[in-house]
Parts: C-alpha cells; structure tokens; sequence
C-alpha cells in the first residue's frame, strides 16, 4: 500500500475515527486504526467492538493494499505537520511498519496484521429511512443531557429512540426520543419520516450519542438511519457509524410524567437562566440547590452554603396561583434552560415534593420533567 494525501484532509478523517478508539485496551489491535486503499480512495476504520467508524477519503494512490496503525499516534503525528503538507504513508513488503514521511519528517510505526482487525457487519437492517442534520443535532442536543452515567442502570445509558402513533397534540405519528437518569426527563419528538413507520424501540448508546453528534456537526446532508432490533447504523457524506443497541427495556416514562400539575409560571427563559447562574455561585458544589419563591409576579432565587454565605436574585414572572416555594438542581435546571429556543419557559407545579414539567413556550416538541430537590 502506498499513497499520499493532503494533511488537511487525512487530518479531518483520523480525528473522526480515532475518538472512537479507548485508550486503554487490553486487545492491541483494537489501539489501531485500519488504513484500506482500494478504488482510488483511502478507507479508515477504528472500532471499540461495540461501535465502529468507517470513513472513506481522497488521495493519490500508487499501489493498493492495506495495514493498520496505532490511531492516537498517528493522529498525534499528522496533527503536528505543518499545514499543507503533503502525506505520504507506505505499507509495502512484511516488515510489520507503516513508514509516514512529510517534508523532511520521517516516522516509522507498527503495524499489526488488518487479519486481525475485527469487521464489524451491521448484518440485515429492515427499517431504513433518512433524518435532516438539523433535525438529528436538534434530537440529540436536547435530550443527550438527561442520559444517566450509573453504570449499574444501564438501559438508561443512552437515548430511547421509537415511533409513537400520535403525538401529546394529535398530531398524527412522530419519531420520539426520551432519555432520563431518574432526576430529570428529556422527551422530543419530530414528525415521522418516511419509512420509519413500524420500527422497533431502541436504546442508542451515550457513547454512540456523543461520536455521531460530532461527527453530523460539519454536514448539512441528510443522514441515512438504518435499524434493526441489535443496531443502528448512520450514514452520510464519506461516513459510516455503526453501533450495537442497548440490549435492555427502556422504562415506562410516561408514568413519570405528570398531568395534574396546576400552577403554571411562565419566565423569560435568558434572564431566568442567567440569574439562577448567578446565585448557584454560593451554593455547594455538591448540592448546587437552588430555591425559587414564587409569589404575586415575583420569583425569589436563593441559595445558600455554609461555607460561601447566601445569595438571592428577583425576577418579574407571570404567575397567577397560591404562593410555593421549590427547589432544584441548579446544573439540572441550567441544562434545561439551555435547550429552550423561545423566549419565554413553562413551569407546570404542583406542590415542592412532586416533579416539575417545564416547556418552551414557543415549541410543543419538547417537554422536560425535573425531580425537585428539599432546601
């Protein structure tokens, strides 16, 4: 195998696949990245066994063939070129090296045999449909942030993603994607695309969430999702991401999501979140709790630590019912905010010990359940 490439451009595709790749790995071959020239084009794959990136790239190929390297090295090493210069990567003959000269930089690495490289095969795919970039970022970026970390619940380790035949408004049928961590719920839902109709509920992993979310922020074309009860593949531009599904039962969420809460406050969403930011200042790291006072148009933020002291911020608010006082999460409620496009966010309460739903005020699709905390 020998090529050469632009750096700019084998640049931009290691630093896709190799995020991929753990740094830690007690399987060596899984440390490297496989480099496959074939058809005039330079493929690279890195996978972790449970989710795999195949990235396809131009370059000037003099001979086919294919190696592996170690991935965070020679990403490390392209990344330190010079910008503009020129690549070239020469795999030829049994040595076990991959040589890589630019400029009058020359490096020698180890290479390992692509027959022990695993291939990961999405295998068959039934349901297969495609989701506007935009549309997929909007998905992730507001509900990624609810996805639980304990290892222990781990089909709460990623986003649930399925169909539901009519949405909370009667708007017919919609593609959902609900992730909670049992403090706080994140459920948005788009119109159904085409094909999508019928497919099965999956769990995508937090890991997976977060390589695609990366990877769908340099395109604007749409993204190719194919399904199948196990995995999930997505592809788009030169890229292909395939990953194993979350083999679990997602709970019921809808059980924790209440519908009688009566008192409704309505704030604007900037200068809300800006002041809860300002007096979680003095609260405890641990705890970050923040207090809101509602009464007669006016919310009382405070918070206090032993420690730092006590802070409290007023803001107008339209607010109609008997006086409550509720307290939160302060980083919970700053994640929510932060997903709110509209100007103005909906709190539905109903007394200090029950969850908290809270919307955009301007957009139906979302809808946010947070767990209140005792201050």
């Amino acid at each position: 195998m020998k090529l050469t490439i632009e750096r700019a451009a084998l640049l931009r595709s290691l630093n896709h696949v190799q995020s991929v790749v753990e740094r830690r790995n007690t399987i060596p071959i899984l440390s490297n990245v496989q480099l496959q020239v074939a058809d005039g084009r330079l493929g690279l794959t890195a996978t972790d066994m449970d989710l795999a990136i195949v990235e396809t790239v131009n370059a000037a190929i003099e001979t086919d063939g294919s190696t592996t390297a170690p991935a965070h090295t020679l990403y490390d090493i392209v990344r330190k070129l010079p910008d503009g210069a020129q690549v070239e990567l020469d795999a030829g003959g049994d040595s076990g090296q991959v040589l890589l000269r630019a400029g009058r930089s020359r490096f020698t690495l180890q290479s390992l045999p692509t027959s022990d490289f695993p291939q990961m095969t999405s295998g068959d795919l039934p349901h297969r449909f495609k989701l506007k970039a935009a549309d997929l970022r909007a998905l992730i970026d507001r509900t990624r942030f609810a996805i639980s970390t304990e290892e222990t619940r781990y089909y709460l380790n990623g986003i649930y993603l399925h169909m539901v035949a009519e949405s909370e408004d009667g708007g017919g049928e919609v593609l959902r994607a609900v992730a909670t961590d049992g403090h706080r719920l994140a459920r948005v839902e788009l119109p159904l695309p085409d094909g999508a109709a019928g497919i099965p509920g999956v769990i995508v992993p937090r890991k997976t969430v977060n390589e695609l979310r990366k990877l769908i922020d340099e395109t604007e074309e749409d993204v190719e999702v194919g399904l199948s009860d196990a995995k999930i593949r997505f592809a788009f531009d030169d890229v292909e991401l395939t990953s194993k599904l979350i083999d679990g039962t997602f709970p019921d969420y809808d059980r924790v999501i209440p519908t009688g809460n009566d008192k409704s406050l309505d704030v604007d969403c900037q200068h809300f979140a800006a002041a809860v930011d300002r007096v979680a200042t003095i609260s405890t790291e641990k705890s970050r709790a923040v207090k809101l006072s509602v009464e007669n148009g006016i919310v009382t933020l405070s918070a206090s630590s032993p420690d730092s002291g006590t802070a409290t911020e007023e803001i107008e608010v339209e607010y109609q019912q008997d006086a409550i006082e509720i307290g939160f999460n302060a980083r919970y409620l700053l994640d929510i905010t932060q997903q709110i496009e509209g100007e103005t966010a909906r709190f539905s309460m109903a007394d200090a010990a029950s969850p908290t739903v809270i919307r955009d005020g301007d957009d139906k699709s979302a809808l946010y359940v947070l767990m209140p905390m005792r201050v």
